[in-house]
């Protein structure tokens, strides 16, 4: 029978529980358990695919085109595998499926309520999800924190299932903050004091509380969170703040966190993260470092980059160098002299985005890149990006664009494919999950990759006009990648570029911190020797992909 690990967050929201959720996955899998990991989300949104970056940072999506959370991306970095659709639930979707089927009549006349119609829901994709794994265990984490009112069916959800469960089958996992009193000189243990109280009301006894904090928990604030919120001294787990995230599975472990888990619900295996701690010295331990400027509109908010800040770390640490980013607001790049603002950096990533704002300073980002020889990675948009910049300046097309701003355009280098034309809702219905691409032999993206054939994620609507692949191809910009039967338009690269590099897809939510993905890790590789100060080859590490 599976086991089910279930993780709560107590006294305010971005406490930490997914990074402690994926850390803990990591925990079990390192000791050879079967592990997958689903993101229960209260919020009433079908998925956070129509959602501003301002609200949810960025949408992560899976292999089978699902728009999901942000902390999807985290779990299938620290387990290094692939999660599905059924791994991201909202309230949304539950709300949507039960009054579908009481409109077709499934219900049988019966008053629909939350009790038992949405936690039945919550249950049957819960365990779908596990028997669908064929996991030793599943972790659930619970978006929000504890009292919200949007969040009341998931927390019966649970509770149901540990009633039905045998004791050792089920685990909860509570997280909370420990605020630190400046005037005081001491950390306070009565907010989540108060959190447990909350989650024990709902019928719900944590069997292990995760302290987190940004100063030092000493052993005494343990002992009394133990002995006020009756949990066993060994399952009070003090988490400070790290200097990386991927520091987190250590951390947990050498306290004690693993132990417990296995002991707790009877799982076998020893520890084994010593590749895992290899792979977080060569990153605190950099020999190097390497400037990349990210032009994006919402650099304000670096959630809204979270994949390819990572995807540029796992770089890093790939050729042991510290990646320094520059977060450079696309609307600078058209106010200021492009030159002023990326002076000095040895690469340019140009991320997928939607919307006109900044646009521009997006295009000026690529010919900067272009005139002057600085590797250049451009994610969906960033490609159209680099696709306009050579139409406009090389080609000499000069109002090309794409008809996303401007619809009227004589030259429209990116346009709306035909199915997409007539899209009235806008939630799930751009080119979503893995597609395959034929790479070009002997194309930079063949070199790369090192295959023929790949398997890459979309989330756009906007193409590559194949009216102007000719004349493209002419002025140097090669379809180095293109679907199976050569119609679309997978990746851009420019001939005699050091490094000049365009994606249709997503490649940074693929890259993993222990198998970087190829195109970060080359053009990382490419700003380096754009750079002073590069290690030594012995320095660099054949990642296998």
């Amino acid at each position: 029978m599976p086991k089910f690990i279930f993780v709560t967050g107590g006294v305010v929201s971005s406490v930490g529980k997914g990074i402690t959720t994926a850390s803990l996955g990591r925990i079990l899998k390192s000791r050879g358990i079967r592990v997958t990991i689903q993101k229960l989300d209260p919020y009433l949104n079908v998925d956070p695919g129509t959602m501003s970056p301002y609200q949810h940072g960025e949408v992560f999506v899976t292999a089978d085109g699902a728009e999901t959370d942000l902390d999807l991306g985290h779990y299938e970095r620290f387990l290094d595998q692939d999660l599905p659709a059924g791994a991201s639930v909202t309230s949304g979707q539950v709300y949507f499926s039960v009054i579908e089927r009481e409109r077709r009549g499934d219900y049988l006349g019966g008053t629909i309520q939350a009790v038992p119609h949405l936690t039945d829901e919550l249950k049957r994709r819960i365990y779908a999800v596990v028997e669908a794994a064929e996991a030793d265990v599943i972790i659930c984490e619970v978006g929000g924190t504890v009292g919200d009112i949007e969040g009341q069916s998931f927390i019966e959800t649970i509770r149901q299932i540990r009633h039905e469960q045998p004791r050792n089958n089920t685990l909860s996992v509570h997280v909370t903050f420990l605020p630190y009193i400046g005037a005081a000189r001491e950390l306070k243990t009565k907010p989540t004091q108060h959190s447990v109280r909350e989650l024990r009301s709902m019928g719900i006894q944590p069997d292990v509380i995760v302290a987190r904090s940004d100063h030092h928990v000493p052993r005494e604030i343990c002992d009394k969170i133990a002995q006020y919120c009756d949990v066993q001294h060994h399952a009070v787990i003090p988490l400070e703040t790290a200097d990386t995230i991927y520091e987190v599975p250590l951390l947990l472990e050498q306290r004690g966190l693993g132990d417990f888990v296995m002991e707790r619900l009877k799982l076998m295996g020893m520890p084994g993260l010593a590749d895992w701690g290899e792979m977080v010295h060569r990153l605190k331990h950099p020999a190097g470092e390497v400037d990349v400027a990210v032009v994006g509109k919402y650099v304000e908010l670096r959630d809204a980059y979270l994949s390819v800040n990572e995807a540029l770390t796992h770089a890093g640490i790939a050729h042991n160098v510290d990646v320094n980013v520059r977060w450079v607001h696309s609307e600078d790049m058209q106010a200021r002299d492009p030159a002023s603002v990326l002076d000095g950096v040895q690469g340019i990533i140009v991320p997928g985005g939607f919307g006109e704002r900044g646009w521009e300073g997006k295009i000026n980002a690529a010919r900067y890149a272009r005139e002057h020889g600085v590797p250049y990675l451009g994610l969906c948009l960033g490609m159209q990006a680099m696709v306009v910049e050579v139409a406009r300046n090389v080609c000499g097309l000069g109002d090309a664009n794409s008809t996303e701003f401007d619809p009227e355009t004589q030259n429209p280098v990116i346009s709306l494919l035909d199915e997409q034309r007539d899209v009235t809702d806008m939630g799930g219905t751009m080119r979503l999950g893995h597609y395959p691409c034929r790479l070009q032999p002997g194309s930079l993206a063949a070199g790369s990759y090192g295959v023929d054939m790949v398997l890459e994620r979309h989330r756009h609507r906007w193409e590559f006009n194949n009216t102007y692949r000719d004349q493209l191809q002419a002025a140097g910009l090669h379809a180095s990648g293109t679907s199976p039967d050569g119609s679309l338009v997978e990746i851009s690269e420019l001939a005699g570029h050091p490094f000049m590099l365009g994606t249709q897809f997503h490649p940074e939510l693929q890259s993993r911190p222990n198998r970087p993905h190829p195109l970060f890790r080359e053009f990382i590789r490419a700003a380096m020797e754009r750079g002073a100060g590069q290690p030594g080859a012995a320095e660099s590490v054949a990642v296998s992909q």
